[in-house]
């Protein structure tokens, strides 16, 4: 499916000029991409702090688990803030609280402190500073015909995040220790205010006629509980969550048990989030322009894959950076086409609360992957049961996610059809 040849050029929204529209764009991408480079590179302090502090792999993974599950849980309700009241103070709230989670980690004397700190402040933090968010302010500021690429060059920013911070970390933690990291990262998240107060501005540009008229959040969720192809896009989003996070939190684990240079997992991470800007961008300009289903299918289908092919042969710095580099163009090119098909099928308004509520089924996912994969290692003392296990049902729902039905509902087409 083509976008047809008369949609407009414009990229920005009619009430604002394009210099204002990439300003508002530039803050919500550089409040994402600080919040997602810091979140995707805590699996390096895995064994720093496990050997300083005594903490275990399946504790550890326990804590990210945890702030997976709880960024699951409370993504619907800042969603739903956010639709009701803007996005202004529920970010800088959010960066507030990262800090803390932070520093309850950096003064942690043993699991419990890295489950509140790295675990359940991170996890709230999170929900009020990433993706759902940031895909609300692009919503806005851009025009209907280029929301996925709106939505995949946001999405490109939270991997440009993992670039810088992945090495940064790594370097601080081998130079000066797991410690100062921590207190490295908290003054990145100051960065993030000003960046979420630059990003709120989308709040005073008005919505698209057809998401103004009539219509409630309970009417809404009524609607998505009976889309059907709304249902199987969560759950195959369940298993997005349990392979990214699967390999965000072993892969520097798994390496070392492997002998390979500990600075190779912060060059892979680094190596996915570089990869991950041309791919979020490549499937945000796709998404506009074929059916947003079947490339989340592709998506799925080809990391499965790639993923079985990674750890079925021994890893070495060479495997490992292509395997980075493969996994990076499919890794977060899933969020502008999820957040384009929940616009396609409902329209905007209560969109962060929609994709919330699918971002929970995600964070289950990510729950399973960053637990399970440590209790599988604990268990059995290898991986191997873990990716075979996340490669399986990547190719299940990959195939289910090919199947959804993506028709607009009822209300969506009807107001589509007057607008016109």
């Amino acid at each position: 499916m083509t976008t047809p040849a008369s949609a407009p050029a414009s990229f920005h929204h009619a009430s604002l000029t394009r210099a204002q529209s990439i300003w508002i764009l530039a803050g919500a991408a550089i409040m994402l991409s600080l919040a997602m480079g810091m979140r995707q590179s805590q699996g390096l302090f895995m064994r720093p702090i496990g050997e300083d502090l005594g903490v275990s792999a399946s504790d550890y993974a326990f804590a990210l688990a945890l702030q997976n599950i709880i960024w699951g849980v409370t993504q619907p309700f800042t969603g739903a803030l956010v639709d009701r009241y803007g996005t202004r103070w529920i970010t800088i709230v959010g960066c507030l609280t990262y800090a803390a989670g932070f520093i309850l980690t950096a003064f942690a004397t043993g699991p419990l402190m890295i489950m509140l700190g790295a675990g359940a402040l991170v996890g709230v933090a999170l929900s009020c500073t990433t993706s759902g968010i940031a895909a609300k302010i692009a919503a806005k500021v851009v025009r209907p015909e280029r929301r996925s690429l709106a939505f995949g060059l946001v999405s490109a920013a939270g991997s440009i995040g993992t670039f810088f911070c992945a090495p940064l970390a790594q370097g601080v933690i081998a130079t000066q220790g797991w410690q100062i990291a921590t207190f490295v990262f908290i003054g990145l998240t100051a960065a993030m205010i000003p960046a979420a107060f630059i990003g709120s501005r989308a709040d005073t540009v008005p919505l698209p006629a057809q998401s103004t008229a009539a219509e409630t959040l309970s009417e809404t969720l009524a609607e998505a509980s009976r889309h059907g192809g709304y249902i199987v896009m969560a759950a195959a989003f369940f298993v997005c969550g349990l392979q990214l996070v699967f390999i965000t939190t072993h892969l520097p684990t798994y390496l070392a048990d492997c002998g390979v240079d500990p600075m190779v997992g912060a060059q892979a991470l680094a190596v996915i989030g570089a990869f991950n800007v041309f791919g979020s961008w490549l499937f945000g300009w796709l998404g506009d322009r074929y059916q947003k289903r079947l490339l989340l299918g592709l998506i799925y289908l080809l990391r499965s894959l790639i993923l079985a092919a990674y750890f079925t042969f021994p890893a070495t710095q060479a495997t490992t950076l292509l395997f980075a580099a493969a996994m990076g163009t499919l890794w977060l090119g899933v969020i502008p086409l999820v957040n384009g098909l929940v616009a396609q099928i409902f329209g905007i308004r209560f969109l962060a609360t929609l994709t919330g509520i699918a971002f929970f089924s995600h964070q289950v996912g990510s729950f399973l992957g960053a637990w399970g994969g440590g209790v599988i290692y604990d268990l059995l003392g290898s991986y191997t049961l873990a990716w075979q296990l996340a490669a399986g049902i990547g190719v299940a729902a990959g195939l289910m996610q090919m199947m959804m039905n993506d028709r607009p509902t009822p209300r969506m087409a009807a107001q589509t059809t007057a607008a016109e």
